[in-house]
């Protein structure tokens, strides 16, 4: 009995080192793991709900295009608290092409003649200072009690007027393109996260 104890040897110092550095490989590439699942998660969470925002500024647009083509007469001034005036005052400063956007290190700042739109009161809001770049995610922010607009953190619309056309036929087709752009710094990418769609809305001639 004595000699079998005897001849029984525990692990050596290589060994256990050997099996310490297996497990700790194992644990860290788990937490690895987990992270970039973690990261996915927040990034796919973070575009669907600027997504959502974005397709309600799409809805409100087409919102105040109808009432603007229910009112319609030539020569005619809309009162500015409507949702005809409201479309009037937003198409007043229309650009002739779109600017950049896109591939960036940083977000870009909301170029002159944009704006944004109060979606729950239907408002056009074209302050400069109004639309700033994204903290966080890009959103809308609104006072809870009043719904007034405190802010548009990356999220802007650019409208940009469709050119003269030489088609005899398609000259008396005009329509304005509003790029609904939004931008913000997203978690574990080393470029901002962009999205963006055009809502294309065909004008009335009288």
């Amino acid at each position: 009995m004595l000699s079998t104890k005897l001849r029984q040897r525990g692990d050596t110092l290589i060994e256990v080192l050997f099996a310490f550095t297996v497990f700790s490989l194992i644990v860290v590439g788990s937490i690895s793991i987990m992270n970039q699942g973690t990261v996915a998660a927040q990034r796919a969470l973070e575009t669907t709900v600027v997504r959502s925002e974005i397709d309600a500024q799409a809805t409100t647009l087409r919102f105040l295009h109808d009432a603007y083509v229910a009112k319609f007469e030539p020569d005619v001034t809309y009162a500015a608290n409507t949702p005809a005036g409201q479309w009037v005052a937003m198409t007043t400063d229309v650009r002739a092409s779109a600017s950049p956007f896109g591939g960036a290190e940083s977000c870009p700042v909301a170029p002159s003649g944009s704006f944004v739109l109060n979606t729950g009161t239907a408002k056009y809001v074209g302050a400069s200072n109004k639309l700033v770049q994204a903290t966080g995610i890009a959103k809308v922010n609104y006072n809870a009690s009043s719904n007034v607009l405190i802010d548009s953190q990356g999220i802007w619309i650019e409208a940009i007027r469709s050119a003269p056309n030489a088609d005899v036929n398609k000259q008396n087709t005009r329509y304005i393109d509003f790029h609904v752009r939004a931008c913000w710094d997203a978690p574990g990418q080393g470029l901002p996260m962009t999205l963006g769609t055009i809502v294309r809305l065909y004008e009335p001639r009288g």
